[in-house]
């Protein structure tokens, strides 16, 4: 540990101490090096963290501040998100390239964030480059405090697993491709906590089980592009929480994990004591391809059958999966109204925004884009821009608006910000006019995933809205040509991403950023600008702005 940190941990130590009323800290350090990975048997350059591949698990508690010194020692810029994480009055610490420069080589950065008023399951990983196609990533929990009672008992252990589609040309090789105009094609693989069991009797386990007790799996898909179904061998799964909302305990047999999505569920052991596989295979895909893992009994007497349960078929089935999904209103957490009579059903829209991805060809390159846009990250960051005030010099607010063309045939390459009043309820509308499932998350806040259907949108769809319990969540899916709708309100101000997260449609311009802005400039609704914020582009050698007060 750098003797810098050291003493950085001491001051912020002695801090506590003085002002016993702070929520607790939680300090680490990460160095992020290349090295050799083969998640799916071939060596390849992956990317490590502190030596691990996937990386460290975050453990915190609600309202825990986190503390993390990150050391860049690769060969090129790297940036990390929280995917999930809301950053309240604080998008300095999102970890995209609209909010942050990232790291350089060789140098450090220390992300200071709280996970206030969180609870669930998420991830954490790279929003540069195509390294997120390398590794970098790892599991991030949030768990309740102690005096929030949790709507299950305590389970014997709290596993993550972590699956996602695999690339075995490697991230170089990716990301050349996308800069040439091409698609990245078909996954080579799938893998699940960086690996797949060979099924030769050998294989270790991911995880162990007590006959008799009951255990929490957090999944999550971290992948590139792939939608996947998980599913335990011989043994059903309890529906617990999903993205930072508990859930009705629906009873599944297999889960439909799309990119970027977590779910957290109960299994217990209560089958024959032995081995068990755990399964991952690919969805919507002309060639089903699979990874298992092993979870052993305790006292386990023998191997996994070879039998693996079947994967569903079709996307109707993964679409009315969704519509089973319903938040828990009587369970107590940390949510926008802690007694669970939130009724955003009842609250006026002050605006729609709808939202459609195309695909087409600038200049003989592939591109992507949303409402005829396809963002291109500038080198000024675009909320150090408008935070230095010199927006104008970096982008243009609104060059698309609240509705799409009906056919988009040319796509402009532009950074892409739209302006959302502070503090009004939103309805947005994301349109998928193609053939490929879409995955969105929207970062700095939950929303209300209130519809899924085919088709087209209008406003008469509104009366097929779920406006009493719908999952309060950040991440969405939308089937092709199809649309789904999301309610929520824009009280967290700062620049926030809406991306989708198949990444090599988000890599090639899929994604746009939301500027929330309050006009009080004060730190009730945002904080300055951290003193260890790194600088580049058209802000660096400006003079500080005037902070933010009360």
């Amino acid at each position: 540990m750098s003797v810098n940190f050291l003493l950085f941990l001491c001051l912020w130590a002695s801090s506590f101490l003085v002002t016993r009323s702070e929520d607790p800290y939680l300090f680490f350090e990460w160095n992020i090096t290349f090295g050799t990975i083969a998640p799916t048997g071939i060596p390849q350059q992956g990317i490590l963290i502190n030596g691990e591949f996937p990386g460290p698990n975050i453990n915190s508690t609600s309202n825990n501040n986190i503390v993390l010194n990150v050391f860049n020692n690769l060969d090129e810029p790297f940036l990390l998100t929280w995917t999930g994480v809301q950053h309240r009055k604080n998008s300095w610490q999102d970890g995209t390239l609209g909010t942050g420069c990232p790291i350089p080589p060789g140098k450090n950065y220390t992300y200071h964030f709280q996970v206030k008023d969180q609870i669930g399951s998420y991830v954490y990983y790279p929003t540069t480059a195509m390294h997120k196609a390398a590794g970098g990533f790892g599991g991030l929990r949030i768990n309740s405090r102690l005096l929030i009672p949790v709507p299950y008992p305590d389970p014997a252990d709290d596993y993550t697993i972590l699956i996602g589609d695999w690339f075995s040309k490697g991230h170089t090789t990716l990301k050349k491709m996308l800069d040439g105009g091409r698609n990245l094609g078909r996954c080579d693989g799938v893998h699940i906590n960086g690996k797949s069991a060979k099924g030769d009797g050998k294989d270790e386990p991911l995880f162990t089980m007590e006959p008799g007790k009951t255990y929490k799996y957090r999944i999550c898909n971290i992948g590139i592009k792939t939608s996947l179904n998980f599913r335990f061998q011989g043994h059903n799964m309890k529906l617990v929480e999903m993205e930072g909302s508990h859930t009705v305990q629906n009873i599944y047999e297999s889960l439909d994990v799309h990119v970027a999505q977590c779910f957290a569920v109960l299994v217990t052991a209560d089958q024959e004591p032995k081995d068990y596989y755990v399964v991952a295979s690919t969805r919507f895909t002309r060639r089903v391809v699979t990874a298992t893992g092993i979870i052993r009994y305790t006292n386990g007497k023998g191997p996994a059958s070879p039998d693996l349960p079947p994967a569903p078929v079709g996307w109707a089935w993964s679409l009315n999966q969704f519509r089973t999904f319903r938040w828990n209103l009587t369970a107590s957490a940390a949510r926008p109204n802690p007694q669970g009579s939130y009724h955003y059903g009842g609250i006026n829209i002050t605006r729609t925004i709808k939202l459609a991805n195309t695909a087409a060809k600038v200049n003989g390159k592939l591109r992507y884009a949303i409402n005829g846009v396809s963002h291109v990250d500038p080198p000024t960051p675009l909320k150090l821009a408008e935070y230095y005030n010199v927006a104008d010099k970096v982008f243009k607010y609104d060059i698309i608006t609240d509705n799409p063309p009906a056919s988009i045939q040319e796509i402009q390459l532009a950074p892409n910000v739209m302006n959302l009043t502070f503090r009004t309820f939103i309805e947005i509308i994301f349109e998928n006019r193609e053939t490929a499932i879409q995955s969105y998350h929207l970062s700095g806040y939950s929303f209300f995933a209130v519809a899924i259907e085919t088709g087209t949108w209008s406003p008469e769809k509104r009366k097929n809205y779920n406006l009493l319990d719908a999952v309060s969540r950040h991440t969405i899916q939308v089937f092709p040509n199809s649309w789904a709708a999301i309610l929520l309100t824009f009280d967290n101000a700062g620049m926030w991403n809406i991306r989708s997260e198949i990444w090599d449609r988000h890599y090639l311009g899929q994604q746009l950023y939301a500027s929330v802005l309050s006009p009080e400039r004060s730190l009730r609704d945002e904080y300055n600008m951290p003193d260890n914020t790194m600088l580049c582009g058209v802000v660096e050698n400006l003079p500080k702005p005037p902070p933010y007060s009360i």
